[in-house]
């Protein structure tokens, strides 16, 4: 983009967001939560609607001048619902902690258990993790995966939610390669008589674009953030059934939140009418595709995969086989100019700050158009630098000068690097 008048006021400024569209440019991003929005996203999210303050909802507001920004929520909100369809739509989270804090807000009192997966198996910090808020204001039980198969056991999800009680499920995770079934967990939560909270943030661009089932019909509340996969701005959605919406909307605010930030409402709005679009329905079943062909390809270097593969857009490996730690490799990749991080895997013996695992995903490659056939290349040097020994930072820098040549044939959305 051109930066004349940031670079005239803040040239330090200017500087790092120079530096870092061409990082963005020459390296291979595979953290599955990043991806690259398009222009139309990033103009909307920098427009004039960060100027304005609109404690309230639409036709309901605290303050006067809410002529633009009352039908520009309320089109993120038609959007929304039409895309997922979904009876009723929140457009105004922050992101997607404060999202699902705000449904334990709206459903559960102080000590309520709730039910989600354990953040070493893959679930996320707000699933009832303790050192989140979500563990530390409510009785938290976690279920996790199968030792064997890496997958979600349905049976002892059912059996803890009998032994527990819970008022609240959550079905979702965070570094969860495989297909969650999400019919059965509300089966589960009927029996049970909890509420079924599903977080797809992850999984929202694919479910948006038909490549993974929706958990709309199944959820009595779904949460998500608004990019990752779905390719929009830094924020969150609330979707519910009618039933719930007013409890969700009052837990947002006045419960949770001021004003709303318009401005990301504002690129919401456009990532929303972007992914209703069969160019995005392609790029949904790609991200799969893509993820699955380099899930192979890397099973064939001598990778250990958890759960032995993928069913959406990510990947989490176990890289101890290869004599390496998570932390130690992610570094080495970076270097090499391929961006991953480090992570947990299921019954990970190693600190989460210097684990065992790495987590690696195709939402952002497949957005500068790589393909199938691109992924036997990435693995290898995926293989490349885990055969490269510590201390040979020059073997590193040769792979990062093959990447950078390689990304020069991938545009980046919304980046003009030449």
């Amino acid at each position: 983009m051109h930066h004349e008048g940031l670079r005239e006021s803040d040239p330090e400024v200017a500087a790092l967001v120079a530096a870092e569209e061409r990082r963005e440019f020459e390296k291979i991003r595979m953290i599955p939560s990043e991806n690259y929005v398009s222009r139309a996203v990033l103009e909307a999210t920098g427009s004039v609607f960060t100027n304005k303050y609109s404690e309230g909802y639409a036709g309901k507001r605290y303050y006067e001048g809410q002529q633009c920004v009352d039908p520009l929520e309320e089109m993120a909100i038609a959007r929304a619902k039409s895309l997922f369809g979904a009876d009723h739509a929140n457009v105004q989270p922050y992101s997607g902690s404060p999202a699902n804090l705000a449904v334990y807000f709206a459903l559960l009192k102080p000590n309520d258990t709730v039910m989600g997966m354990a953040l070493p198996h893959g679930g996320h910090l707000t699933h009832g993790w303790n050192v989140s808020i979500t563990g530390a204001f409510f009785r938290s039980v976690q279920y996790g995966v199968d030792a064997a198969t890496g997958r979600i056991d349905m049976d002892q999800v059912r059996t803890l939610a009998l032994a527990e009680r819970p008022k609240l499920i959550i079905a979702g995770a965070t570094a969860y390669p495989r297909v969650i079934d999400f019919e059965a967990f509300r089966r589960v939560a009927d029996e049970v008589g909890a509420h079924l909270l599903v977080d797809m943030a992850h999984i929202a661009g694919l479910v948006a674009g038909g490549a993974h089932p929706s958990p709309v019909p199944h959820a009595h509340v779904v949460s998500t953030t608004t990019h990752k996969t779905l390719r929009g701005p830094r924020g969150a959605m609330l979707l519910c059934k009618e039933a719930m919406a007013k409890a969700v909307d009052k837990a947002v605010f006045p419960g949770l939140q001021g004003g709303p930030h318009n401005h990301t409402t504002a690129g919401i709005a456009v990532a929303l009418r972007e992914a209703a679009t069969p160019a995005f329905r392609e790029y949904a079943r790609q991200v799969v595709a893509n993820a699955r062909a380099l899930a192979g390809h890397l099973a064939g270097c001598g990778f250990k995969l958890v759960s032995g593969g993928t069913d959406n857009h990510l990947i989490l490996m176990d890289v101890t086989p290869r004599g390496l730690t998570g932390k130690q490799y992610a570094k080495a990749l970076d270097r090499a100019g391929l961006e991953c991080n480090y992570n947990t895997v299921p019954g990970d013996p190693r600190k989460p700050f210097d684990p065992s695992g790495l987590r690696m995903g195709t939402p952002a490659i497949t957005s500068r158009g790589m393909k199938e056939a691109d992924m036997a290349t990435v693995a290898a040097w995926f293989n490349r630098v885990a055969e490269t020994p510590a201390g040979a930072e020059d073997r590193l820098d040769a792979i990062a000068a093959e990447v950078r040549e390689f990304t020069r044939r991938f545009p980046c959305p919304g980046i003009a690097v030449g």
